[in-house]
């Protein structure tokens, strides 16, 4: 005959909440930026909105690096800052037009005057997000030109 002893019951802690507020806040912060982008561009949908925000993002994302780009990805929510770091540093700094053109070839039907719609709404939302002083430190290091594709006067230094 086999006597077994009852054993203390155990208990099984419940998973924190932090981590699920956590990825809801990061999820709140994307969608902010999306809606801000949405506004600016007068998206139709949220859904057009986050297409052009990650296809104008990874744009961007190659021609930003070193300390910047570490400080735009931390700066923005966690998914627009993935699209930033996941891109391939670009081997030549395109012109803002050229930066224009290289996103309407990303966008299916696009024309220049729509990318550059679609750019100028993306990054004045993501200049308003950053702050001024991130701005202008991705400005310093982008070709002149990009200024008003943030939203910002492109004023020449003077001699």
């Amino acid at each position: 005959m086999t006597v077994t002893t009852p054993q203390p019951r155990m208990t099984i802690p419940t998973p924190s909440p932090r981590p699920r507020a956590k990825a809801e806040a990061e999820d709140a912060d994307w969608l902010e930026l999306t809606e801000s982008v949405r506004e600016a561009g007068q998206y139709p949908t949220r859904a057009e909105a986050e297409r052009v925000t990650r296809i104008v993002l990874s744009a961007l994302g190659g021609h930003v690096t070193g300390d910047e780009r570490v400080a735009l990805a931390q700066a923005l929510p966690r998914e627009a800052g993935r699209v930033i770091a996941s891109q391939i540093p670009a081997t030549h700094p395109l012109t803002a037009r050229e930066f224009v053109d290289s996103v309407a070839t990303r966008i299916e039907g696009s024309t220049p005057a729509t990318a550059r719609w679609d750019v100028s709404s993306v990054l004045s939302a993501l200049s308003t997000h950053i702050g001024e002083s991130l701005t202008t430190r991705v400005l310093d290091q982008l070709p002149p030109g990009y200024a008003l594709l943030f939203g910002r006067a492109d004023l020449a230094p003077t001699a």
